[in-house]
């Protein structure tokens, strides 16, 4: 879908009666409606939504709200929205996030204190590296990564399911994580 979409309005739900979509504004993502309806986001999204969406009024739920069944929108950036008889939505987006200096020092400071650790079965240190690894990879090809990767390393991290949790380098790692996907 293209950006800034004002007032986007599906048809029915293929009874006739309710259903159908409305948003007030569409930065991204697909929205379907109707008998067989289908809606696929396989986007790319670069950047922060607070950055994307930097000077954008907030839009309210529209007044004009479907009936039962329908989905009333006020904002959507990116995703996907199905609301008809065989709806289907599939959210196969990607957002990447530049990456900061910060964490990135705070990654490798990590990595290299990991083989200090005392290591047992499960304890999940693999996990971390693994993630670790992945990160700091796709940092020096890309300058960037998925969201959900980095979702996925403060999850390991804050759990308290590994040793590597309590080092200061993973509290830096965090912080620099938690302040990234704000």
């Amino acid at each position: 879908m293209g950006d800034d979409t004002q007032g986007t309005q599906g048809g029915g739900n293929g009874s006739g009666k309710g259903g159908g979509i409305v948003i007030g504004r569409m930065t991204g993502g697909a929205a379907a409606s109707g008998e067989k309806a289908r809606a696929e986001d396989r986007s790319e999204r670069v950047g922060t939504p607070a950055a994307r969406d930097a000077g954008l009024t907030p839009v309210p739920v529209p007044a004009g709200a479907p009936g039962a069944g329908g989905i009333a929108v006020g904002e959507q950036s990116g995703g996907a929205l199905a609301a008809g008889r065989e709806a289907e939505a599939v959210d196969a987006s990607r957002e990447l996030l530049s990456l900061s200096p910060e964490l990135l020092t705070a990654v490798r400071e990590l990595r290299g204190q990991l083989p200090l650790l005392a290591r047992a079965e499960g304890d999940g240190l693999d996990d971390v590296d693994g993630e670790l690894a992945g990160l700091e990879a796709t940092a020096v090809r890309d300058g960037r990564a998925e969201r959900g990767r980095l979702v996925r390393l403060r999850a390991l991290l804050t759990g308290g399911a590994t040793a590597a949790g309590g080092l200061a380098s993973a509290l830096a790692v965090v912080q620099a994580i938690t302040q990234l996907l704000a």
